[in-house]
């Protein structure tokens, strides 16, 4: 199987979009379509087999390094087979941890899930009912058996919150860990990739009644214009939902507790301070 050099294993919401486009955009590197093929992680994708996985590099030049961005990998325990699949397929990748805090990512991650309709509830109670959405932001948790399996020499740790400060140093510090033979440039011209910032709620059959060229036309025509703000306005959430004071506790209380073992793997990273404002000095 042809497959990957160098992985991009999440975290979700936290800006790994950006950084598959910018890595996709760097000479001799190859990324794949589509940019999450999750095959690792999710048992009807990897059913598909090894062959169809080494499929999706094809269209690789020859000497390409290649990659793939797959969120999934570090949705623990959701997704509880990904280590042990990825390590008898790709037995010496080189991962990309991307973090940020991890409150600020519970409330993206469920203003992404609202928006694709696959949650009804406000955010406290999401969050007091959907037990996953505090782990995908228990970073320790998620990665730990990365390091157990593949060796610390073979994770690069890193945070939106970087890619902030300095996106073209943390971009050319990521393509000399994957073996890039000039350093990566930083191109202005890709803008944020899959930002949760219109916080539009999509609609059962959407693509077909909405998205579908054809029917917009139609809705243009038959339905009065201060309707169709109406019902855009219903599928709107206007601004960015805030967590009660309990559950920011609650949530501070549980994230602090992580990041006392991802100092352990991690000690005196850089993201322990910059993902972690609620941290005591």
């Amino acid at each position: 199987m042809a497959g990957p050099d160098f992985l991009i294993i999440g975290a979700m919401k936290c800006g790994t979009s950006t950084l598959q486009a910018q890595l996709a955009a760097q000479p001799g590197v190859f990324m794949t379509t589509p940019k999450e093929p999750n095959f690792f992680s999710d048992d009807p994708i990897y059913a598909k087999g090894l062959d169809w996985y080494g499929t999706l590099y094809d269209a690789a030049a020859p000497g390409d390094l290649k990659g793939e961005a797959s969120t999934h990998y570090t949705k623990r325990p959701s997704w509880p087979d990904t280590v042990d699949r990825l390590q008898a397929a790709v037995p010496d990748p080189r991962l990309i941890y991307m973090i940020r805090n991890p409150v600020e990512r519970c409330v993206s991650h469920y203003i992404h899930d609202w928006s694709e309709g696959r949650i009804a509830h406000d955010l406290d109670t999401a969050i007091a009912k959907l037990p996953e959405i505090t782990a995908y932001s228990q970073y320790a948790m998620q990665i730990t058996p990365f390091l157990d399996t593949f060796g610390p020499e073979r994770i690069l740790l890193t945070s939106l919150e970087a890619f902030k400060r300095d996106g073209a140093g943390e971009l050319a510090r990521i393509g000399a860990f994957v073996g890039m033979a000039q350093p990566a440039k930083w191109q202005d011209t890709i803008a944020a990739q899959n930002v949760s910032a219109q916080r539009i709620r999509r609609m059962p059959l959407q693509g077909l009644l909405l998205d579908n060229p054809v029917a917009e036309a139609l809705r243009r025509r038959l339905v009065p214009k201060a309707i169709r703000a109406r019902i855009r306005k219903a599928r709107t959430m206007d601004t960015r939902p805030t967590l009660g004071d309990a559950t920011r506790a609650r949530l501070e209380t549980t994230f602090l507790e992580d990041r006392a073992v991802l100092a352990t793997l991690f000690p005196d990273h850089p993201a322990l301070t910059d993902c972690y404002p609620f941290a005591a000095s």
